[in-house]
């Protein structure tokens, strides 16, 4: 479906820095990204429903490609992923990083080589692994000891599957308790410290149907700063070196994960890719040279950072309530599309859109239509004072981690994906519907 090109106008002195570059201040209040009216989206497509620009969704992956010209860039599937998402990783040059059959099976379905494609998971399935196998997977990476032996048992004889060792580098970052995951004592990888990841390499380099190509740690996720990176790094280098000398196997490849934060709102830090990507290049560099190794090949795999920023979700307004000194706006979607807040107490910043409002300001708690108080979109964000019934309401920054975490609470549906880009707006992914409700309940 198409829509009529909207002229190129100014960002006028809204703060849309935390918006898709493509974002242009329409008169009467609206905003058009990817040269598509907001408001036209919400009247033909119906809310809540999810914008994705692919214009920014594309330009982010070559700026990970111009700033990691001799790594691998693979796409964190789990942030979100449509078998047109898929294709504009795929025709921009990145890899694919997956965390189950599902997300492996839809990407090889939209045309995404396996070769390409790195399989993560702390408990994967048999499924999950049988399908790795019949696709031929590029990578398994090994996040536990009885991994082993079970990919092993399922590679065919005379074949090789090439994996990876998870290590745990103990390095705490991240932006929340729930998504710090480089430190001893939560489910993913094998420790350094007590000698774990160390005893799986051993254990991996005596199957003969195994190829051992690196090793591979992600140390959490939306960070902001680079030295935890670099203290992450120079441990991996660290055990390539003694991996090295107990074993006399240099390893060509180190995966340095993903977790590269983005601002949510204006006025937040987010991680600065190019300083990042040097620092990192040149601390491999010099801690190689010091080891005496040869340099591995890098890989990361960013996934909120691309297509993060490249999404929006729309919201009607269905009730404005003023009580105990809080107003309360209650929106047409909520914890059902966007579990963020409630799991790790995510701020956005919602945007009035599709009228023009010369009302003051004032703190307003947008609030979803499930049956849990902590349905909470956004806490005392600054909207206009005379919000009502029918409004349409903008969040930013609402690609990633998003309906990749829906869930079917209250059968409410999960919202439609339309991508838009040049003027155009088309549906990737299909509003849930009852009938699909009713499809899926068997029983009596």
């Amino acid at each position: 479906m198409t829509t009529e090109i909207v002229p190129e106008l100014s960002t006028g002195t809204e703060d849309l820095s935390v918006w898709p570059a493509s974002t242009r201040l329409l008169p009467r209040g609206d905003l058009a990204v990817g040269r598509v009216s907001l408001a036209e989206v919400a009247e033909r497509f119906g809310t809540p429903v999810y914008v994705l620009d692919e214009g920014e969704v594309r330009e982010r992956c070559r700026i990970y490609r111009d700033a990691f010209p001799d790594a691998d860039v693979l796409y964190a599937a789990k942030a979100f992923l449509s078998r047109g998402v898929a294709g504009w990783v795929r025709e921009e040059g990145l890899g694919l990083d997956a965390c189950s059959a599902g997300e492996l099976e839809l990407a090889v379905t939209a045309g995404f080589p396996p070769e390409r494609v790195v399989l993560h998971g702390n408990a994967k399935s048999p499924r999950d692994l049988e399908v790795a196998l019949r696709l031929g997977v590029g990578r398994i990476v090994i996040d536990g000891p009885s991994e082993i032996a079970r990919i092993a048992a399922a590679v065919a004889p005379g074949e090789r599957q090439k994996v990876m060792v998870r290590v745990v580098p103990g390095v705490s970052a991240g932006g929340h308790d729930k998504i710090r995951t480089g430190t001893d004592g939560q489910k993913f990888g094998l420790s350094l410290t007590d000698g774990s990841a160390q005893y799986a390499v051993a254990r991996i380099l005596d199957q003969p149907g195994l190829e051992l190509t690196g090793l591979h740690c992600h140390i959490g996720s939306q960070i902001t700063e680079t030295e935890p990176y670099l203290v992450a790094l120079r441990r991996m280098v660290g055990l390539m070196a003694r991996i090295r000398d107990a074993h006399g196997v240099t390893l060509p490849e180190l995966d340095m994960g993903g977790g590269h934060g983005i601002a949510y709102r204006p006025g937040e830090p987010s991680l600065d890719l190019t300083s990042f990507a040097r620092r990192l290049r040149a601390e491999l560099v010099d801690g190689c040279a010091a080891a005496r190794l040869t340099v591995p090949r890098l890989a990361v795999e960013p996934g909120r950072a691309v297509v993060g920023p490249a999404g929006i979700a729309l919201y009607r307004v269905l009730a404005v309530k003023d009580t105990g000194g809080k107003v309360f706006v209650a929106v047409d979607g909520g914890m059902g599309d966007n579990p963020r807040p409630a799991l790790y107490g995510a701020r956005y910043a919602p945007h009035l859109v599709g009228r023009r409002s010369t009302a003051a300001l004032r703190a307003i708690t947008v609030v979803g239509r499930h049956c849990e108080a902590g349905d909470v979109l956004a806490a005392d964000a600054e909207l206009p004072g005379d919000i009502r019934p029918g409004d349409l309401l903008a969040v930013p920054v609402a690609g990633a981690y998003h309906l990749s975490m829906a869930s079917g609470y209250n059968l409410v549906g999960r919202p439609a994906v339309v991508a838009v880009h040049d003027g155009t707006a088309r549906v990737l992914v299909r509003r849930e519907t009852l009938d699909d409700f009713r499809g899926r309940d068997i029983g009596e």
